[in-house]
């Protein structure tokens, strides 16, 4: 699944290509990954004419906000079109004519003959189109369960610390909690534990102040790492222009089961929390 870091680098790669060209219409190829308007037609005809003025991230949603093609808002707020990746999702910047990818569920069409495809083979990515007579959260509902963002100021050691001191949940299940922290996910859980030097299995509630301010910090320089590495392929992230990320040839444990580890030599170990495989080495670790 894309977290964080790679639904940044989409953000940065829409911002430096979509801005300013109007949207003459689309093609929902999969009717269920609109989420709103229920009505594929209605969503086509609600973006259609606008530009994106801007995109925006916030955790792992992707935030368009639209402004009408003739410039003249009738509204002081603007539309929002709306995007979750979810597992398997991919936003490309396309040319028209480039032959369909197998699974392309929608496809937005722009003056200059180019196209924002959305490829998604697991289908469980989503779009919306938000009208500017409501606030935003009211109909992408996940958005209002969302912590701070990590690079937001507000998320400070007190912050993080706040958040955990009570909780009896082990601390890397904790931190795929998106109230907890926005955007971070298995990969990134799992790096930043190790940076810091904390078990996956510690219990929240037992970590003290000196383990909690080098976690938060590990848990920016990792996102930052990988944003600068161009993200973490595994499978099948791509950036807009169809590109793999290279974080995955620097990760410290994740994906490393029975390798040694770069610090020591001690093999990285692998269990299951929660469902989610975890990636940790238990003499660096403690």
């Amino acid at each position: 699944m894309p977290e964080l870091p790679e639904v940044e680098i989409v953000r940065r790669g829409l911002n430096q290509l979509t801005l300013n060209h109007t949207i003459t219409g689309g093609d929902v190829l999969l009717q269920r990954t609109i989420a709103h308007p229920f009505s594929v037609v209605e969503f086509i005809e609600n973006i259609k004419t606008n530009q994106i003025k801007s995109w925006h991230r916030r955790g792992k949603y992707l935030l368009a906000e639209l402004t009408p093609a003739s410039h003249l808002p009738t509204s002081p707020s603007l539309p929002w079109l709306g995007v979750h990746l979810r597992m398997t999702g991919q936003l490309l910047w396309l040319n028209q004519d480039e032959p369909l990818h197998k699974h392309t569920r929608v496809r937005l069409f722009f003056e200059n003959g180019q196209e924002l495809r959305f490829v998604d083979q697991r289908t469980f990515g989503q779009m919306w189109y938000v009208p500017s007579s409501v606030p935003v959260e009211t109909i992408i509902t996940g958005l209002a369960k969302l912590a701070v963002d990590p690079f937001a100021p507000e998320f400070t050691v007190e912050y993080l610390g706040n958040k955990l001191e009570r909780s009896r949940r082990p601390i890397k299940t904790a931190l795929l909690d998106q109230s907890v922290v926005a955007g971070l996910g298995n990969i990134y859980a799992d790096e930043a534990l190790f940076k810091s030097g904390i078990l996956p299995t510690t219990i929240c509630a037992e970590l003290d102040q000196k383990q909690i301010a080098p976690l938060r910090t590990a848990i920016i320089d990792v996102l930052s790492a990988s944003i600068a590495a161009g993200g973490t392929t595994f499978s099948n992230f791509l950036n807009i222009k169809g590109v793999n990320g290279n974080y995955g040839g620097e990760a410290w444990v994740y994906n490393r089961a029975g390798e040694p580890c770069k610090v020591c030599g001690n093999v990285i170990q692998k269990i299951k929390l929660g469902g989610r495989s975890s990636h940790f080495c238990d003499r660096c670790q403690k």
